[in-house]
């Protein structure tokens, strides 16, 4: 899967909110101060040329929409993460997050509840 740029994270990050846009709504919903409709365009050209994006054509506009599901996105992003950093050990990876993120009891307990249920599933 094709890595998004910080720029085309934050643009991707719009589309996966609105499921669907035009031009107009993806300016709207960018913060201030908003980014040049020719650098959004080429944004959207570049993801598109990535098949992260594609769009409808409705007269002289295009809907854009994802092609990626956010979910699956950052799935293959944390697995690279895991892979480039800890060996491939998701075992490494939780030692060093729970080790380094000053988890409160409280999130280490929901933390171990997740996992708890993860093994209830697996045995079941």
């Amino acid at each position: 899967m094709n890595k998004l740029t910080e720029a085309e994270k934050e643009l991707m990050e719009i589309l996966w909110d609105k499921e669907k846009a035009f031009m107009k709504d993806i300016i709207e919903a960018f913060p201030e101060p908003k980014p040049a409709t020719t650098t959004i365009a080429t944004l959207l050209k570049r993801m598109q040329n990535k098949n992260l994006i594609d769009y409808k054509t409705f007269g002289n506009s295009r809907e854009y929409f994802p092609l990626v599901e956010k979910g699956n996105y950052f799935a293959n992003e944390m697995q690279g993460m895991i892979g480039k950093f800890f060996n491939n050990s998701v075992t490494q990876f939780a030692s060093f997050f729970t080790a380094n993120s000053k988890l409160s009891e409280k999130e280490l307990i929901e933390i171990k509840k997740i996992i708890e249920a993860e093994i209830q599933k697996k045995k079941d």
